[in-house]
């Protein structure tokens, strides 16, 4: 049996982007036992649920957050995952700036995409505020990234 793997997606106040990621990650390992995952956020507030808009996109994609509440990102979160994917640049360094340690298990989301954006780099865009639409890109930005980040852990295991 492969080594268990546990991934953790981070953004920002952990109710728009990471628990997108979450849920349609889960989805995407549905059934495969080696596979955890959760999410957090760097300026996360505790127990706020994920925004409507990406409880609508997961839902529209017959994906779901079961007993979802926002959460910081924290030394016991980190220490638990074994790779942990950032939404963007800034979250990459406030992360690498506050646990050092766990460096080696940081990456972008975007690198896995296989997609860079002219004006965003390699960051996943912050739909807050911006409609229907901007979580869409979102979604999509993610969806294309997921694949990839499966074939990653699959090749490394528990390892990086």
């Amino acid at each position: 049996m492969p080594a268990p793997l546990h991934v953790l997606f981070v953004c920002t106040g952990n109710t728009c982007r990471s628990p997108m990621a979450e849920g349609l990650f889960r989805k995407a390992v549905n059934g495969r036992a080696e596979f955890t995952v959760s999410s957090a956020g760097v300026a996360a507030g505790k127990g706020m649920p994920a925004s409507r808009e990406t409880a609508n996109i997961l839902a529209k994609r017959g994906a779901a957050l079961v007993d979802f509440a926002s959460r910081p990102v924290s030394e016991a979160i980190l220490a638990a995952a074994t790779h942990v994917f950032a939404m963007t640049e800034g979250h990459l360094t406030a992360l690498e700036a506050r646990f050092p340690q766990h460096s080696d298990k940081f990456f972008l989301v975007r690198e896995f995409s296989g997609i860079a954006d002219k004006r965003e780099g390699l960051d996943v865009p912050d739909p807050i505020g911006m409609g229907a639409a901007a979580y869409e890109e979102v979604a999509k930005v993610i969806e294309t990234a997921i694949p990839a980040i499966i074939s990653y852990l699959e090749s490394v295991g528990g390892q990086r």
